[in-house]
């Protein structure tokens, strides 16, 4: 009987608090997207990729789960080899990664200069958190551009797979 009444209890907090859980959720789940950076990239220039990115929301077909957040700002940014998997992000002389969806124009949440050449399959980027970017994240169509320059010339393609988490607080209006 105790079991029944916590549970009751737990499930009426959490329907109560829906805007929360969805704070909660939006904020611990990433954005993620794969980037291709062709081996027909030039060392020392500046270069740009862009490919759509998705979130927990999206993937399980939670698309008002923006809804329920609100001054949402950039928490971390990272980037992981994901083809081949062993790839140093050394490559990289530099990046900037930036958000757009179509109702927004682009701002730029991370960058990192100066890469070591031996830093591995996986890059922190420095974030800039000085600025709410609800306006993109609530967009239906995030896109993610990483501008990047090679310290070298590719062998082969390489994936890259960005992971941009966002901080946020609940939005208790809906």
């Amino acid at each position: 009987m105790k079991n029944l009444t916590l549970t009751a209890v737990a499930a009426i907090f959490l329907i109560s608090g829906c805007g929360t859980v969805q704070s909660i959720i939006k904020s611990s789940f990433p954005y993620t997207s794969t980037l291709v950076v062709p081996a027909s990239s030039k060392s020392g220039t500046v270069l740009s990729v862009t490919s759509s990115a998705s979130s927990f929301d999206e993937v399980f077909g939670n698309e008002s789960g923006n809804s329920y957040v609100k001054d949402v700002r950039i928490a971390a940014a990272r980037l992981v080899a994901s083809d081949p998997r062993d790839q140093s992000m050394g490559i990289f002389k530099s990046v900037k990664v930036f958000i757009s969806n179509g109702n927004s124009g682009e701002v730029m949440v991370a960058s990192r200069n100066d890469v070591s050449t031996n830093i591995g399959s996986s890059l922190v980027l420095d974030i800039d958190n000085s600025r709410f970017v609800d306006n993109y994240i609530k967009g239906s169509s995030l896109k993610i551009r990483m501008e990047y320059v090679l310290k070298e010339t590719l062998a082969k393609d390489v994936s890259v797979r960005t992971s941009l988490s966002f901080s946020s607080s609940p939005n208790n209006q809906k």
